[in-house]
């Protein structure tokens, strides 16, 4: 029991947050206060206060940190090139830590011990909560319903929706559970639980499949600076303006689904499906326009980081001073990344079609195939040789090993003759 005590639930309302209102209020005796964080939900969330208020919230918080969510959150990991498992663009992943920050900074405004989620005991999520919350202010306690009550699927969830008369939006036919904001949207559950099922096409909210893109391609121009987004098409945009143009033109053209079976950070493999279609086209142009200007020993080195910081924010590490020591190395290397960078658009696909940048590493007469006048190529001769020179000395050892073995089979033979 918490009779008097405040508790901020991260709400969205969608199925789960919707009926943990009254769970809460029934099981606990204390006053609900709802937390819902706009990280690009959409219209979605022009209604969710009067839901919150009617399912029993004693008030409710809209914050809009949608410009925050991408400078400070997307923009760090779009520069360090992190894609958990080649695939996830981390849409979820490195909302939460924002959302749980949040969380936190109502908790204090309200004077609460208390912060309370939706998140199931199978999943990421309640870990990335949860983390960044400690991380924050490790005096609050966390109430995770999933993990306490007696519900055990979505359809007893739906079940009890409908007894507490509770609207939602899910239905035992379209089950499914998903994330939406203003990098992607994901897709879990439902069909989708057997991998050998293809998703149907009315799953996709954003982007158009790719045989029904239009069939004439489409070219968009992305400038960036120090690594940043800047303009598309020439056209100066602010930073979420300029993710909702990008998704625009990238979800017309089929760009953006990746259907995943990844490996949890608690240990299960789940699939989902994504669509992340500005996030696509940005990841793609920035990788290329490094290509340009970014040596390649520090281009490989920022590999292994990129993989490092996806782990990070998959598994909820935000916070962690390991990820903002990698930011350190990031934003060194990203100090050239600045210049244009165009692509071709078409069904599905995104082919490079010019990269240009003052800082490029590239030199055209030093790479010509026709004559120059800055690389004499007698000097390769020279290089060739000590670079060849292990390899070299390696077959001369080769030989002398063998003719031992000879020399030792010989010897053998005599002896037993």
């Amino acid at each position: 029991m918490l009779e008097g005590e405040k508790v901020i639930l991260a709400y969205s309302g969608g199925l789960d947050t919707s009926i943990i209102v009254p769970w809460l209020k029934e099981n606990y005796k204390c006053e609900v206060i709802a937390a819902c964080i706009d990280v690009g939900q959409g219209s979605e969330t022009q209604m969710i206060k009067e839901k919150a208020i009617k399912s029993g919230a004693s008030k409710v918080y809209l914050e809009d940190v949608k410009e925050e969510f991408v400078v400070n959150y997307i923009y760090p990991t779009l520069k360090s090139g992190a894609i958990y498992e080649g695939k996830y663009l981390l849409g979820t992943s490195f909302a939460r830590p924002l959302i749980a920050k949040k969380l936190v900074e109502i908790a204090h405004k309200e004077n609460a011990k208390y912060i309370a989620h939706g998140c199931t005991g199978k999943g990421n999520d309640q870990v990335r909560f949860e983390v960044s919350i400690k991380a924050l202010d490790p005096t609050i306690k966390i109430i995770a319903p999933w993990r306490v009550w007696n519900i055990k699927s979505r359809e007893e969830e739906i079940e009890y929706a409908i007894k507490k008369g509770i609207p939602i939006s899910v239905s035992k036919e379209k089950i499914y559970s998903v994330d939406k904001n203003l990098w992607h949207i994901s897709h879990e559950g439902g069909d989708l639980e057997d991998p050998k099922n293809e998703p149907k096409d009315t799953l996709f909210e954003m982007v158009v499949p790719p045989e029904k893109a239009p069939d004439c391609p489409e070219y968009i121009t992305i400038e960036f600076k120090k690594g940043i987004p800047v303009k598309v098409n020439d056209k100066e945009f602010d930073p979420v303006e300029l993710i909702e143009e990008i998704n625009t033109i990238g979800a017309r053209n089929g760009i953006g689904i990746a259907d995943i079976v990844e490996n949890r950070l608690v240990g299960m493999k789940s699939r989902g499906v994504y669509e992340t279609p500005g996030g696509t086209i940005l990841y793609y142009a920035h990788k290329e326009l490094e290509s340009l200007v970014i040596d390649k020993e520090t281009a490989r080195f920022k590999d292994i980081v990129a993989q490092k910081y996806a782990d990070l924010v998959y598994n909820g590490l935000w916070f962690s001073q390991l990820r903002e020591a990698l930011d350190a190395f990031v934003e060194e290397t990203q100090s050239v990344v600045t210049g244009k960078v165009k692509l071709k658009l078409y069904k599905g696909n995104i082919i490079t079609s010019g990269i240009e940048s003052p800082y490029s590493l590239y030199n055209e007469e030093l790479a010509t195939f026709g004559k120059d006048s800055v690389y004499d190529q007698k000097d390769a001769e020279g290089f060739i040789n000590l670079f060849g020179l292990p390899l070299k000395m390696r077959a001369y050892q080769l030989l002398k090993i063998n003719k031992d073995k000879i020399i030792n089979k010989k010897e053998e033979k005599e002896s037993i003759a």
